[in-house]
């Protein structure tokens, strides 16, 4: 792997930083980096400078023009732990980037005069109807951003007509959330390390009514943050408000209130194909695996029976593998050959981006940090905006490029000349 001069140049940066008595003053890196938003991936923009003095905070959310005035907005208003923590992504954070980089590489081939009035982004997902194939992602803990949390997600979501998928983190009880939706969310999965209590949970998302799990693979052994860890407050006492025992000692999640949860909540690092087998022979609604990102995993998830693969590097904070989702799109699509849907996250932030990931083969496709940045902003309402734009955007390049249904997006549409294959 290349040296990477972007990372190195992070590095000196945050060591700048850190002995800056300037900044010290000011409250510390957080504070800085809250501030100035560095740790965001507009700011690896080659149109960084024009950009930061487009982004804006707004006071209402009609106000905000793109989802990236709803960062501006969120990033004051979000505690600067719950920020650093959201924003980081693994390592020298290269993947995180990536992601997005990953979408300026691809570029649209219009078709021109072709009836634009006749847009229709609704797409059928596991045979529910929505209005775009834009969903919300698993981002746990979104009472972090505000008291909303996932039920705001859900009215906003409800409200657009989007599905949303709930994180097993989350800090909300999943039949409140499911209420809130208007129908089943769709349920993602951080296996437990004993199988009795994996069994507890897909009991419990059945008596909610749920009919799509989404197994989380791409985490299992953990992550080194280290954005996260310099830029978060160095005092961890103020996050006793919210986190039992400081933040190691984690948040509330109802979810698994009342399950033997011992070894910890999160994914078994030991979790191989046999525990998906076993999953798959006791779940009886769809079964998709959320971390897949080669044609060698997507060919075994075939093999296993899944219903579906959601092509995610968790947003940049799983492996430094240092390839966007977007990279990783095409050969999962060509390895099932249309026998299931590919889903894709990570790096998503217009309209024009998800058209761009349905030209390369993607089902639908899912946004996080935007998600959490319109919670923060706003709430409820932020979130609505956040989906409002969004949609609004794909409705827009749709109809430019000259296809009337998602349906009608394909590889066509677009070209990648700066990739290698």
């Amino acid at each position: 792997m290349k040296n990477n001069p972007s990372a190195a140049a992070r590095r000196d940066f945050l060591k700048f930083l850190a002995a800056s008595p300037y900044v010290a003053a000011g409250g510390g890196v957080a504070a800085f980096l809250a501030d100035s938003g560095f740790a965001q991936d507009i700011k690896q923009s080659s149109f960084a400078s024009i950009m930061r003095d487009r982004m804006s905070v707004v006071e209402k959310p009609a106000d905000a023009l793109t989802v990236f005035d709803m960062e501006a907005t969120a990033r004051t208003k979000v505690q600067p732990g719950h920020w650093a923590y959201m924003a980081s992504g693994t390592d020298d954070d290269a993947t995180l980037f990536a992601n997005r980089d990953a979408y300026r590489q691809v570029q649209l081939r219009p078709r021109r005069l072709r009836d634009a009035t006749k847009v229709d982004m609704q797409v059928d997902l596991f045979g529910t109807t929505y209005a775009s194939p834009v969903f919300t992602c698993p981002t746990g803990g979104q009472g972090s951003f505000h008291a909303d949390g996932e039920l705001g997600v859900a009215r906003a979501t409800r409200a657009r007509n989007t599905m949303q998928m709930l994180s097993t983190s989350s800090g909300m009880a999943l039949d409140d959330v499911v209420k809130a939706h208007g129908r089943p969310v769709w349920q993602q999965l951080y296996a437990p390390r004993n199988w009795e209590a994996c069994v507890e949970l897909l009991k419990r998302f059945q008596n909610a009514g749920i009919s799509v799990i989404a197994l989380t693979v791409d985490n299992t052994t953990g992550r080194f943050s280290e954005t996260f860890f310099r830029t978060r407050p160095k005092d961890l006492k103020q996050c006793e408000g919210c986190h039992k025992n400081g933040f190691e000692g984690g948040r509330h999640r109802p979810l698994t209130d009342g399950i033997d949860m011992r070894g910890g909540p999160r994914t078994d690092p030991a979790m191989d194909w046999k525990f998906v087998e076993r999953v798959r022979d006791y779940w009886k609604g769809k079964f998709m695996i959320k971390g897949i990102d080669t044609h060698e995993d997507a060919k075994l998830c075939l093999d296993h029976g899944l219903d579906g693969i959601l092509v995610s590097n968790h947003g940049g904070r799983s492996t430094e593998t240092g390839r966007g989702t977007l990279e990783a799109l095409p050969e999962v699509v060509a390895a099932v050959n249309g026998r299931i849907p590919v889903f894709v996250d990570g790096g998503v932030r217009r309209g024009t981006d998800v058209f761009k990931a349905l030209a390369l083969g993607a089902t639908a496709v899912g946004i996080g940090r935007p998600t959490l940045w319109g919670l923060g902003a706003f709430g409820e309402a932020g979130v609505n905006r956040v989906l409002e734009i969004m949609q609004a955007e794909l409705k827009l390049v749709m109809g430019n490029c000259g296809t009337q249904k998602v349906a009608d997006i394909n590889r066509n549409y677009v070209a990648t000349p700066h990739w290698k294959s």
